[in-house]
This record gives C-alpha cells, sequence and structure tokens, in this order.
C-alpha cells in the first residue's frame, strides 16, 4: 500500500437488510445515497487515524475495486472515510469518532 490508501474488504456487508419493523428490504432494492461499513485490512504508510482490524464508514459511490487471491476489495484513500468503530476507544465511549 502506498501513501494515504486503505485497503477495505465488505464482506457480509451486501444482500438483504431489515428495516427497523422487521421487512426485508432486498439487495436491488433502489436506495439514495447510502454509506457502508467495511473493515480495513491493510493501510499505507501515510494513514494517521486507522489501524488494521477497523470498521470504517465510506461512500461506496468513491471507490476503487480491486480483486487479490480471488477476493474484491476496494480501494480507498484516508480522506474519503466519514467515521471509525474501534475496539481501542477507552470505556464509556460510543466507539465511533471522526
Amino acid at each position: 500500500m502506498l501513501h494515504d490508501r486503505v485497503l477495505v474488504s465488505l464482506e457480509g456487508e451486501g444482500g438483504e437488510r431489515r428495516s427497523g419493523g422487521g421487512i426485508v428490504i432486498p439487495a436491488t432494492a433502489s436506495i439514495g445515497k447510502r454509506l457502508a461499513w467495511g473493515e480495513v485490512v491493510a493501510i499505507g504508510p501515510t494513514v494517521r487515524q486507522l489501524e488494521v482490524g477497523d470498521r470504517v464508514l465510506f461512500d461506496p459511490q468513491d471507490r476503487a475495486e480491486v480483486e487479490l487471491q480471488s477476493k474484491d476489495y476496494l480501494l480507498l484513500r484516508e480522506r474519503d472515510i466519514h467515521a471509525v468503530a474501534a475496539a481501542r476507544v477507552s470505556d464509556g465511549q460510543t466507539g465511533l469518532y471522526l
């Protein structure tokens, strides 16, 4: 990985989801702009806010797809990430920071 690049895995993020009322929403349903969660697999040397294993929130339209060893990943810049859910945040916090 070079510079501020972040390699993100989307396994388990696609497909159907459920609304708060229990209604199943198929993966093919047209939805407005929706952010997506993924897991950081690798980071470049100048990435400051992320670590491998963090869950990140990003815009799925600002991405470049890449296939490595028969698995699909996304290549993002650190600045394209909107939020991070990290286990390293101290207790009593939400675990999300911007």
